[in-house]
């Protein structure tokens, strides 16, 4: 993987960037900002940030299969609302299998394969597991083999680099649906996604050290 590689691979008029443009608007803007922020946090602990930038714009590609699915995408009506938890969250995880299987096809580096792959980790798509226990008789203990439903199958971010994308990806979701983003309110949004991402163990397989994280999220803020 070079520098060059990764250059001409953020072009914007690449034809998969275009393709995501065109079907799934509203993720591409969203692609696009996460680059933004994933190559800020690595700049500031002196990871690849070219790297970060550009697996950034490509880590969301596998939402072009069933953009409808994706709120960013949606301008009325919520799909989800016809269907059950279960169904939402493997439409949901499908998106990274599917991301994973466009990257071979148009040949995207290994190392960029490998965050889209890694970008959720196995973090627990919470909405809809809240939503099954909820329909679960409101009981608030989980059936067995409930929760391994609603995780994405992984695996954790392995690099630096893979971390960045996860938590600018969280980030940015999270930043656009608070009512007022001054930089109070911003900073306690980061503190919290950084600190359940650590606690739920989605770090443990990188080497980022405390230090980094904390610079990290002064570089998203």
């Amino acid at each position: 993987l070079t520098h060059t590689a990764l250059l001409e691979l953020s072009a914007f008029d690449r034809p998969l960037l275009q393709q995501l443009c065109a079907v799934a608007p509203g993720t591409y803007a969203h692609s696009i900002m996460v680059g933004t922020l994933a190559e800020a946090a690595a700049q500031a602990i002196g990871s690849d940030a070219l790297l970060c930038r550009v697996a950034g714009y490509y880590h969301d590609i596998g939402k072009m299969n069933r953009p409808d699915f994706f709120v960013e995408n949606q301008r009325q009506e919520n799909v989800h609302g016809r269907l059950s938890p279960s169904l939402s969250a493997l439409i949901i995880i499908a998106h990274v299998r599917d991301g994973i299987e466009m990257a071979r096809e148009h040949r995207l580096p290994a190392e960029i394969r490998a965050i889209i792959a890694e970008h959720h980790g196995t973090t627990l798509i919470s909405y809809f597991y809240h939503q099954a226990l909820t329909d679960n008789s409101g009981s608030e203990c989980s059936p067995a083999g409930l929760e391994a439903r609603f995780r994405y199958p992984g695996p954790k971010p392995q690099t630096s680099e893979s971390a960045i994308v996860m938590l600018a990806d969280s980030v940015e979701a999270a930043a656009r649906c608070i009512d007022k983003p001054d930089q109070e309110n911003l900073q306690a949004l980061i503190i919290s996604i950084v600190r359940g991402k650590i606690e739920d163990g989605q770090l443990d397989g990188c080497p980022l050290t405390f230090h980094d994280v904390n610079m990290i999220s002064d570089a998203f803020l």
